[in-house]
């Protein structure tokens, strides 16, 4: 198993027909509020990152529902504050956006490790709160994502 982080990750927008958004609380930055997101482990597939973190993070087999790649990606500094888990010198990741629709909003199971609560939000009020931009921006896409499947 590595020890450090690899700079690629995915992000997954949860969000229903309505665009109601959950949005997860961080555990290690109390009011810090997020879509699942996740680094790739090993040779995984993106694909398979965004399934296994929703797994690890909700408890939800992102398989059951439409899991879409959004075929885009951010390139960000990552956080001070996050940079020890990654190898010395690495400063950027490599963010690769997914939305996973479900039928309605469902009850979740956090990994407490993880995440402190959850809070399903109508999107325009998700993208308000959490604190990443990229993020933001994910969320305000919903709309067209929806229409366009």
């Amino acid at each position: 198993m590595a020890t450090h982080k690899q700079p690629v990750s995915a992000l997954i927008v949860i969000y229903t027909p309505e665009l109601d958004v959950l949005l997860l609380e961080r555990a290690d930055h109390p009011g810090y509020w997020q879509s699942v997101t996740g680094s790739r482990d090993g040779n995984e597939s993106l694909r398979e990152t965004a399934s296994r973190e929703v797994m690890e993070e909700t408890g939800l087999d992102a398989t059951r529902y439409a899991l879409s790649d959004w075929q885009q990606h951010n390139v960000y500094e990552i956080y001070e504050t996050w940079r020890h888990r990654y190898a010395p010198g690495v400063t950027q990741n490599t963010e690769h956006v997914f939305g996973l629709q479900l039928p309605q909003q469902v009850p979740v199971q956090l990994s407490p490790r993880e995440h402190l609560g959850y809070q399903w939000l109508p999107w325009k009020e998700a993208a308000d709160k959490v604190f990443s931009p990229s993020n933001r921006a994910a969320i305000l896409q919903l709309p067209e994502h929806l229409q366009h499947g």
